[in-house]
């Protein structure tokens, strides 16, 4: 059974950086991707962040182009999943859910609170 742990988060001030991260424990075998999606407040869909894709490029949602990197590290028993936010903006305020896909299926994290004010 694969299941994820996000960790990190917080709050900062506009223009600060946050970085979290998303361990995966269990055996994953064939590993497709690993991804951030997050939930504003108010809103009842998630948005897609970044992808981190087994043998192909980092893939970003328009809005966070050029500030979000995402890195992955590991292999089948233990992966991890960092996003590096900068220049952060009041409108990243979120819940950032980490998700990934692998032969097995798909799982999700249980979400982790950033929060963007002054």
């Amino acid at each position: 059974q694969v299941s994820l742990v996000e960790s990190g988060g917080g709050s900062v001030r506009p223009g600060g950086s946050l970085r979290v991260s998303c361990s995966a424990s269990g055996s994953v075998v064939g590993l497709t991707s690993m991804a951030w999606y997050r939930q504003a407040p108010g809103n009842n869909k998630r948005e897609f962040v970044a992808r981190a894709v087994t043998g192909g490029n980092p893939e970003y949602g328009d809005a966070v182009k050029g500030r979000f990197t995402i890195s992955r590290n590991g292999a089948t028993n233990t992966v991890i999943a960092n996003l590096q936010m900068v220049n952060l903006e009041p409108e990243d305020t979120a819940v950032y859910y980490c998700n990934l896909n692998w032969q097995g299926g798909a799982v999700w994290g249980q979400g982790i609170q950033v929060n963007v004010s002054s």
